[in-house]
C-alpha cells in the first residue's frame, strides 16, 4: 500500500499530477480543493511530496490501482470520513471537494446541507446523507487553516491595487503604505479595494478632526 510519495512534477492536467520518481511516473488524482492550495503555495513547481490514499477501483475483471494525494494526513483523514457515506466513492469524493476542507468540515457540523448539494455530484439526497453520518465529528477538520494561504493573497493583491491608486493620486508612497496599513488594522472584513481606500479615507477624515 503507497501511503506517501514524492516526486517531480513533469505534467499537470485537470485533478491529476504525474509524478517521476526515479525511472517511475506515477499518475495521482488531486482534489481541487489541494490543487488551489498547492497552487497558491507555489509548490507545482518542481518537485512535491503527497500523503496519498491508495485504493483498487474494479472494472470488469480486472483492479486498477488509484493515487489520491494529499498535503498531510489531517487532509486524508478528512477525506476517509467522507468516503465513509454510502454512495460516496473514492473518485466521486475527489470531485466534489472543490471548497477547503475546513469549510466542508463546517458545513457538515452545522448542518448546511444546502451548501453541501452545491459540491459537483452530490445532490441533495448525498448531502442530507452526508450530514447524517458524519455531523459531529468533523470538529477537527474544520479547524485545517485550508484557506490561509488565499487570504493572504488576497489581501496583498487588494495591498497593491490600493496603493497604485493612491500613488496616482499623488500621495507617496510611503505614505499610502502608512494609510493601508492603519485602515487594514482598523477593518479586518475589508474584502476590495474599494473597501479598502474606503477605510483609508475614512480614517484620513477622523485624523483630520482630531
Amino acid at each position: 500500500m503507497i501511503s506517501r510519495i514524492s516526486g517531480t512534477i513533469v505534467d499537470r492536467r485537470a485533478g491529476t499530477l504525474i509524478l517521476k520518481d526515479g525511472g517511475i511516473s506515477y499518475e495521482v488524482m488531486i482534489p481541487l480543493a489541494i490543487m488551489k492550495s498547492l497552487e497558491q503555495e507555489n509548490k507545482l513547481d518542481g518537485s512535491v511530496e503527497l500523503v496519498t490514499y491508495h485504493y483498487y477501483q474494479m472494472d470488469q475483471s480486472r483492479a486498477i490501482p488509484v493515487l489520491i494525494g494529499f498535503q498531510n494526513n489531517i487532509e486524508r483523514e478528512f477525506f476517509e470520513k467522507f468516503i465513509s457515506v454510502s454512495g460516496v466513492g473514492p473518485k466521486a469524493a475527489c470531485k466534489a471537494l472543490v471548497e477547503p476542507f475546513s469549510i466542508i468540515a463546517g458545513a457538515i457540523d452545522s448542518g448546511d446541507a444546502s451548501f453541501l448539494k452545491k459540491l459537483p455530484g452530490i445532490g441533495e439526497q448525498k448531502a442530507r446523507l452526508i450530514v447524517a453520518k458524519l455531523q459531529g465529528k468533523v470538529g477537527k477538520y474544520g479547524l485545517i487553516r485550508d484557506d490561509l494561504v488565499s487570504e493572504v493573497k488576497v489581501h496583498e493583491d487588494i495591498k497593491n491595487e490600493a496603493l497604485e491608486i493612491l500613488l496616482q493620486l499623488q500621495y507617496k508612497k510611503n505614505e499610502a503604505e502608512e494609510m493601508i496599513r492603519k485602515a487594514l488594522q482598523r477593518s479586518s472584513e475589508i474584502k476590495t479595494s474599494e473597501e479598502l481606500l474606503n477605510e483609508v479615507y475614512r480614517e484620513r477624515k477622523t485624523d483630520s478632526m482630531l
